[in-house]
């Protein structure tokens, strides 16, 4: 089902096509019913299939975290570990943090996919995800890590050609670089002196679907941006880039490990979690104040 094909499932369980053909024969046969329509190289995967499938997940889970248990006790985690991350986090804060932990365990595989689109955690058969913003999937366990502060930035340059806009009303006749995977790419939001969220539209005049892309074109000149502290610490600490409109503030990021509702919690999972929490709880280093 997770594969899509029989030579995606033959490929990721190391045998032949036609043993995993034959196995799905077998089975089908002994349950009495279809599980898979064939069609164009592609199973499509029958009521009964999804059904089956629902319920063995949890089984499933719950054997291999027996399993893990009792090994981990005398060598260690095992297995495999499949995070998901967005692309700016990852590379730039995450992957340190990963390579610690895969020091600690060097019995456990672990695969990074570094994109900043929102993935479907149990079809792209994830662990564990880290989540940048407000929490849309609420089917999963979520345990926040911190929460980032965003900046209204713009490069001296701009500054010193179209000026030093302070309040929302300036900010407005200001192009920006819009965030393509918000739903409200053109709005920017700010907390308000009595606690309420303030929407503003802007302008985009440039619409990229990654920070690092949107602080670049802040640092070109090509208007202000608002960006996460993780992104722009740097280029605020180098002077490429000054905050501007100070006395606003955007609303902050929360940044969260999410994860499916899986009982018992594997131990990996459990791991990878708490060694996450360890590191983000504390004040991250690139909110400390910048120039």
């Amino acid at each position: 089902m997770d594969a899509g094909t029989v030579s995606g499932a033959a490929a990721r369980a190391n045998l032949s096509k036609s043993v995993v053909s034959k196995r799905i024969s077998d089975l089908e046969a002994s349950l009495g019913t279809a599980l898979f329509q064939r069609h164009a190289g592609r199973i499509i995967p029958t009521e009964s299939a999804q059904e089956l499938a629902l319920r063995l997940r949890p089984a499933l889970a719950e054997m291999t975290n027996a399993v893990e248990s009792a090994a981990w006790g005398m060598t260690g985690l095992r297995g495999s570990l499949a995070i998901s991350a967005p692309m700016s986090f990852g590379t730039t804060h995450l992957s340190p943090v990963i390579a610690d932990f895969a020091r600690q365990h060097p019995e456990l595989e672990i695969i990074l996919d570094y994109d900043d689109r929102i993935i479907d955690l149990v079809r792209g058969r994830f662990d564990l995800a880290i989540r940048v913003g407000q929490l849309r999937d609420s089917h999963l366990i979520a345990r926040k890590l911190c929460e980032d502060p965003r900046v209204v930035v713009a490069s001296p340059d701009y500054i010193n050609r179209r000026g030093r806009p302070e309040t929302l009303e300036e900010l407005t006749d200001h192009p920006c670089t819009g965030y393509m995977n918000v739903q409200s790419t053109n709005v920017w939001q700010f907390v308000g002196a009595d606690g309420n969220v303030i929407g503003l539209p802007m302008t985009s005049r440039i619409i990229a679907n990654n920070g690092e892309t949107i602080r670049d074109m802040a640092i070109a000149g090509l208007g202000v941006a608002l960006l996460p502290m993780f992104i722009a610490h740097d280029a605020l600490k180098a002077g490429h880039l000054v905050r501007i409109a100070e006395s606003l503030t955007p609303t902050p990021l929360p940044i969260s490990a999410v994860w499916p509702p899986v009982k018992p919690m594997p131990l990996k999972l459990r791991a990878i979690v708490d060694h996450l929490t360890q590191v983000f709880h504390r004040q991250p280093y690139w909110i400390a104040p910048s120039p």
